[in-house]
């Protein structure tokens, strides 16, 4: 079927080459000469009487073959036995083409078990190295669909099957005898001093390699790349897992969820290369919603991966790392890393419970200080506890930036406080749990209680301090709450055209001046709107209002499925999870109007949806209602 086929046999037949090596008789080389003459006679004519002699000497040969397999086992190397017996390998090589001997299952068995013998893993010489190049050569035809052997000719044409049906066959038979030895290992010797039989995964794996495309080999390739690495000589083929890599990227095959696991345990650039794929994926598809984006995640098997495997969640993680820093904070890549984060730590929670031990495993570069505390999810603690424990995060972060600023000018000092610093930051991105919360506890907090959750939110989107520009940032943050909270508190109309106009400023960087991230106010903005006490009409036309003004429409809309993601996983933030999911739906209609006002070419394609929603919200018994008559 393939060049390398020719290995494919070899790994099966290791476990059975432990012999008893006492009881067994001499070997009589002269003997040798005798059976080589049999097998040329054999294969230069295919008469009845030829037939009828191999028949007759069928028996004794494969008892020889026995024979003759326990002494090459006593060897120690294939040098050794092809200088102990020089006539062996033309012997083995024509039995090999005589298809009366290798249609019996036994003797094919003993047959292929010398051509092992003959095999070295490590070829140590060039007598050894052609003794390779050989066996695989033989075997590689005896496996061919090329049917110029008049002899396979024959004994196909005898058992009534098509060329392809009986390669077919032969090559089911193969893998089948290869799956039942794959799985023992090592540890069911019981004389240390013979050869080791996780060879076997390692030859198999290597005779794989031009099978990983062939279905009938794929629950072959499945246990062995799922085989316990009970000792180093188990380890698998890398062109076996390259090849394997290769062909599922370009899905060229279908394996099943844990194979793939355990490819990407096994190998480090097939793993990069799904990493790299999801990435490319997720930033060229800008469109996605959340629910999508959780979803691509979810079919990717990397989370799961990543929670069965710390060594994978740490290639990943540095992968995010990388691009985290080559980006500069993108606001994309940033979604990417929280959602995948949220997936990866559920996923891990079903698994079983982590200690703060594990977490330093899986998190070997974070501060350590914040590591509980951070990935800690809300849920896990009383809600009036979250405010405390947000005031004693944005404490300890504060304390690594003003360390970090300290040691500016000395060389390895702000190295050190650069990469915690760092370190915090993306540590706090991949637990933004932490980040929603403070911005539903700022839309609820008194004006004295928001500084720490100010400075936290302000860090989360500036974490670099670049240009030194944090105090006026902060600044503008409080500027922006300020006017929110005004806005929303206002209980008559018209609302105040100088505070719309000032958010509207804030939300507009003016490149002469340091400005606060738009997405950090918008942010605000909508979870004033959900969350706040306001009637639903006041709250949507304050959010209408704005978003309209500063052409973020489409983000507002954006955050507003992220949150009511986030609350679909974690109900935990609100105590009225009706109202606030029909506030939502209510919000989420007004700006598909005034997006489908914007593109009138998309105004039919938007009906169907608005239609549903607005009949979600009027036909609740809930308040606040619909927008209509929400005055």
């Amino acid at each position: 079927m393939t060049v390398r086929l020719v290995c494919i046999r070899m790994s099966q037949l290791q476990p059975q080459n432990q012999l008893q090596q006492t009881s067994e008789p001499p070997l009589n080389v002269q003997e040798l000469q005798f059976w080589l003459d049999k097998a040329a006679a054999w294969g230069q004519a295919d008469s009845p009487d030829t037939r009828k002699d191999t028949c007759l000497h069928l028996s004794r040969l494969k008892d020889y073959l026995q024979l003759l397999l326990t002494h090459m086992n006593n060897m120690s190397s294939t040098t050794e036995r092809m200088k102990t017996l020089p006539l062996l390998g033309q012997f083995l090589g024509r039995l090999c083409w005589n298809p009366y001997v290798t249609a019996d299952a036994t003797g094919r068995r003993l047959l292929l078990q010398c051509l092992w013998g003959l095999y070295s893993e490590h070829p140590g010489n060039a007598l050894e190295r052609k003794a390779n190049q050989w066996i695989r050569k033989v075997l590689c035809q005896l496996a061919t669909e090329e049917d110029d052997d008049a002899a396979a000719l024959a004994l196909m044409k005898r058992m009534g099957v098509s060329p392809k049906e009986y390669h077919l066959k032969v090559l089911k038979m193969m893998v089948a005898l290869l799956q039942e030895n794959i799985g023992k290992s090592c540890r069911s010797l019981v004389d240390l001093n013979q050869r080791c039989s996780c060879d076997n995964i390692r030859a198999t794996s290597e005779a794989c390699v031009p099978l990983v495309t062939c279905p009938e080999a794929a629950l072959l390739i499945g246990a062995l790349l799922q085989q316990p690495m009970t000792c180093v000589r188990a380890a698998l083929s890398q062109d076996f897992l390259d090849a394997l890599s290769s062909a599922y990227s370009s899905q060229c095959i279908s394996l099943e969820e844990q194979a793939v696991v355990s490819l990407w345990y096994h190998n480090l650039s097939s793993l990069e290369d799904a990493v790299l794929s999801l990435l490319e994926c997720v930033l060229t598809n800008t469109g996605s919603t959340p629910q999508e984006l959780k979803q691509q995640l979810a079919q990717s098997l990397l989370p799961k991966a990543c929670a069965q495997h710390c060594s994978i969640f740490l290639v990943a993680n540095d992968i995010f790392r990388s691009f985290l820093k080559q980006t500069e904070g993108n606001e994309s890549v940033k979604y990417l890393i929280q959602t995948f984060s949220s997936c990866f730590l559920r996923e891990l929670a079903r698994l079983q419970h982590k200690t703060s031990g594990s977490w330093k495993a899986l998190f070997p570069q974070s501060p350590q200080s914040l590591l509980v505390p951070l990935l800690t999810r809300p849920s896990e603690m009383p809600r009036e506890a979250w405010k405390h424990h947000l005031n004693w995060l944005s404490g300890s972060l504060q304390t690594l930036t003003e360390e970090e600023e300290e040691g500016d000018g000395d060389g390895s000092r702000s190295t050190r406080g650069h990469h915690k610093v760092f370190e915090a930051w993306f540590l706090l991105i991949q637990c933004a749990h932490w980040v929603q919360v403070a911005v539903w506890l700022l839309v609820t907090s008194d004006p004295e209680d928001c500084g720490p959750l100010l400075w936290l939110l302000t860090f989360y989107h500036h974490p670099t301090n670049r240009g030194h520009h944090r105090a006026s940032q902060l600044v503008h943050a409080k500027e922006a709450w300020d006017h929110l909270h005004s806005l929303y508190s206002v209980s008559s109309c018209p609302l105040p055209v100088d505070r719309l106009q000032s958010l509207v400023t804030l939300l507009s960087p003016q490149p002469e001046r340091p400005s606060l991230s738009p997405l950090f106010i918008l942010n605000l903005l909508v979870n004033f709107a959900v969350f706040f006490q306001q009637s639903l009409s006041g709250s949507a036309e304050i959010l209408q209002t704005v978003v309209n003004r500063s052409g973020l429409v489409n983000e507002a809309a954006c955050v507003l499925r992220s949150l009511e993601l986030r609350l679909n996983e974690d109900s935990c933030l609100s105590s009225d999870t009706n109202r606030v999911h029909l506030r939502i739906n209510a919000l989420q209609n007004t700006l598909t109007h005034m997006h489908a006002a914007s593109d009138p070419a998309g105004n039919q394609a938007h009906a169907h949806i608005n239609a549903q929603n607005q009949t979600a919200v009027s036909s609740s018994s809930t308040p606040p209602g619909s927008l209509q008559n929400d005055k």
